[in-house]
């Protein structure tokens, strides 16, 4: 089973310089955001560029990067350093399509090796049957709490936080609106979550207070270490940070404090 560490990042211009850095620093992962395109060769670069931190693909789009091309990627690369994150399916028959793309990777991509991006319990329950674990974004402690609980103890429960460096509430609110959860709230997907977590059809249609202060770790250093231990105490087994969005000096003492 993947071992990912608990403590890892994510940066939307992850270059080998800064991925040699946060080996370096002790951070467990790599995450290599996929969005709708195709980051292979950038894994490849960024494995190569490094010596022994796992990097995870998060996510590959099932239903824009063919199957063979992560099955080859994989085999390409050292044992142990690819963690394939799937995702993307958004298609009428969503769990058959990763079903059957898991079938297509399956002699070359182990169990161990395999990642989904889930929210909803019955796609829980395939990263729990079919892959290494599950990876969640936009979500709170109680829906770890009741991720793991799906899950099971085994399984690897990786949660990418949104992260905001900012005391002001009023900032962070302002922030958060204006970034992925704008997008994200639109999605069948996600919005689906928010109503499974608590928030009613206006929270999300309106973005409000208690939305974004749910799915939101913001504060000064010591406060995001006491959110992101919280996230750790309901059941993840790595929380994931978006460095470029905090300051440098900070990175050092989050892998100090995240043990």
């Amino acid at each position: 089973m993947t071992t990912l560490g608990p403590l890892g990042a994510t940066h939307t211009a992850l270059d080998t310089a800064v991925a040699a850095e946060l080996e370096e620093l002790g951070y467990g992962t790599l995450w290599l955001p996929g969005g709708q395109g195709n980051n292979l060769a950038h894994i490849a670069e960024v494995v190569r560029a490094t010596s022994r931190i796992q990097v995870a693909s998060g996510i590959l789009s099932v239903d824009r990067v063919p199957a063979a091309a992560v099955a080859s990627a994989y085999a390409d690369l050292p044992a142990g350093r690819f963690v394939v994150g799937l995702g993307g399916a958004h298609g009428p028959r969503p769990l058959a399509a990763l079903n059957d793309y898991l079938d297509e990777i399956e002699d070359v991509v182990p169990r161990s090796a395999r990642i989904l991006s889930a929210l909803g319990p019955r796609m829980l329950g395939l990263a729990r049957d079919r892959a290494s674990g599950a990876y969640p974004y936009l979500v709170t402690t109680d829906y770890v709490a009741s991720a793991r609980e799906i899950l099971g103890a085994g399984p690897q429960l990786p949660v990418l936080l949104n992260v905001v460096a900012e005391t002001d509430v009023a900032a962070v609110r302002e922030t958060v609106r204006g970034g992925s959860l704008k997008f994200l709230s639109g999605v069948p997907g996600y919005a689906a979550n928010f109503r499974r977590m608590g928030f009613s059809g206006e929270d999300v249609a309106g973005l409000s207070d208690r939305l974004v202060d749910g799915v939101t770790v913001w504060g000064d250093f010591d406060a995001v270490v006491a959110r992101l231990k919280e996230f750790r105490a309901a059941g993840a087994d790595q929380v994931v940070v978006p460095l470029d969005a905090l300051p440098r000096e900070w990175w050092p003492g989050l892998v100090e404090a995240i043990r």
